[in-house]
C-alpha cells in the first residue's frame, strides 16, 4: 500500500510513528510504502521508493523541518500532490475549517478520489460540509472514503453503524462530543475558573492556543453534522446546526446544578422530526443517573437510537494522539482487507 499524506500534525506523528515501529504492535497487519509528506507549514517531501518516517519524524523533533537541506524538499504544493504522484492511499489528515466550509481538505479529498484512489481522513469538515458529494464520487470511481477518526478520536462509531447496522434506520442520536468543553465543565464543577480549565486543556495537548472552536460550539456542531449526514443522510452543515457554546457558563452555574443532583453538559443532539433533520449543540442539564453525567474530563460518548434496536451507547474514556492515530490505521486496514466489502 502506497500512501501520501497531506497534513503532518500530531496525529500523522503518531501515526507515522505506529507505522515505523509496527513491530511493537503484533495485531498490526500493514505494509506501508510513504511516498510523500505534505504539508502547508513544512512544504513537502516526495520518494517513489518510499520515505524513511523514522528520520523525517527526528527532522521535526530536533530541526522543526521535514528534511536537512531545502532542496531536499518537493515542488508540489499539497493539492498538485494529490492529482499527480503515485499513490494508492490518501491519507488526509489537515487542520478543520469552518469559515472555508471544509477546505482545502475537501478538494484534496476531491482530487484523489476522482483518480480512483481512496481516502482516509481524520477531518470532519469534509463530512460535516462535504460528505454526499464526496461519496457519491468515492463510489462512482470505486474508491473509498473512510474516515474513523473524524469524529470521538478513532472510536468505532462510523464502523458501528455501518457494518453493524445495516438494516437499521437511525431515529437520532445524543451525547458529547468535545473534550476540552467536558473538561472545562468538570473543572468549574470543582471551583475552578473557566480560564483556569481553558489553560489546563491547553497545558494536556487538548484544546488549541484559541480555545474558541471548541469553547463557541463549533467543533461539535461539525461533528453533529458529521454524523447526522452519514448515519441519517442529513445534507446539513455545522450552520444548520443550532449552536451555543459554554463561554457564558460559570463555576455558581456548574455547582449549582451539582446540588440538584445534575451536572451541566454540552449535548450534541440530531432527530428526525416529520422528515426534516433538526440538529443541536447546547448546554443542557443532565440527571446524575443518565450515562451522560458519567463522562468527566476528556471524555465522551454517544448514544445512537435506531427502529429496530434500543439505543446504544459507545462511551471512550479519556482517548488521546493514540485513539486517533488506531482510527486512521484501522481504516487502512480496511481499505486493504477486500474482504471487508
Amino acid at each position: 500500500m502506497r500512501i501520501l499524506f497531506i497534513g503532518f500534525g500530531n496525529v500523522a506523528k503518531e501515526t507515522a510513528r505506529i507505522l515505523n515501529e509496527k513491530e511493537l504492535y503484533p495485531g498490526l497487519d500493514l505494509a506501508p510504502i510513504v511516498v510523500g509528506i505534505f504539508t502547508q507549514r513544512h512544504g513537502g517531501v516526495e520518494n517513489t521508493k518510499g520515505l524513511n518516517l523514522k528520520s523525517i519524524l527526528n527532522n521535526l523533533k530536533e530541526r522543526n523541518s521535514l528534511v536537512l537541506e531545502e532542496h531536499e524538499l518537493s515542488c508540489l504544493k499539497p493539492l498538485e500532490a494529490a492529482q499527480k504522484l503515485d499513490y494508492d492511499v490518501l491519507v488526509e489528515l489537515s487542520a478543520l475549517s469552518i469559515s472555508e466550509k471544509g477546505e482545502p481538505a475537501s478538494s484534496y479529498i476531491y482530487a484523489a478520489l476522482e483518480r480512483g484512489k481512496s481516502v482516509v481522513s481524520a477531518n470532519k469538515g469534509p463530512v460535516a460540509f462535504n460528505y454526499h458529494k464526496l461519496k457519491k464520487l468515492a463510489d462512482e470511481k470505486g474508491a473509498k472514503y473512510m474516515f474513523e477518526s473524524a469524529v470521538m478520536d478513532g472510536a468505532p462509531v462510523f464502523n458501528l453503524v455501518q457494518r453493524c447496522m445495516k438494516g437499521c434506520t437511525i431515529k437520532g442520536f445524543s451525547g458529547i462530543l468535545n473534550g476540552t468543553t467536558n473538561y472545562i465543565l468538570s473543572y468549574m464543577e470543582n471551583g475552578g475558573t473557566f480560564e483556569e480549565g481553558v489553560r489546563q486543556a491547553q497545558e494536556a495537548g487538548i484544546a488549541e492556543s484559541d480555545p474558541t472552536m471548541d469553547t463557541d460550539g463549533w467543533d461539535p456542531a461539525a461533528k453533529t453534522a458529521a454524523f447526522a449526514n452519514v448515519f441519517m443522510d442529513a445534507g446539513i452543515t455545522p450552520y444548520d446546526v443550532e449552536r451555543s457554546g459554554i463561554s457564558g457558563v460559570t463555576p455558581e452555574m456548574c455547582q449549582d446544578a451539582l446540588k440538584r443532583g445534575k451536572r451541566l453538559k454540552l449535548m450534541c443532539r440530531a432527530y428526525n422530526v416529520d422528515g426534516k433533520i433538526i440538529a443541536s449543540v447546547k448546554v443542557e442539564e443532565v440527571n446524575k443517573d443518565d450515562v451522560m453525567a458519567l463522562i468527566s474530563h476528556f471524555g465522551a460518548a454517544i448514544r445512537i437510537e435506531s427502529d429496530l434496536m434500543h439505543p446504544n451507547t459507545i462511551i471512550q474514556d479519556r482517548p488521546d494522539l493514540l485513539d486517533t492515530a488506531y482510527g486512521v490505521i484501522e481504516d487502512l486496514i480496511s481499505i486493504s482487507d477486500k474482504n471487508l466489502y
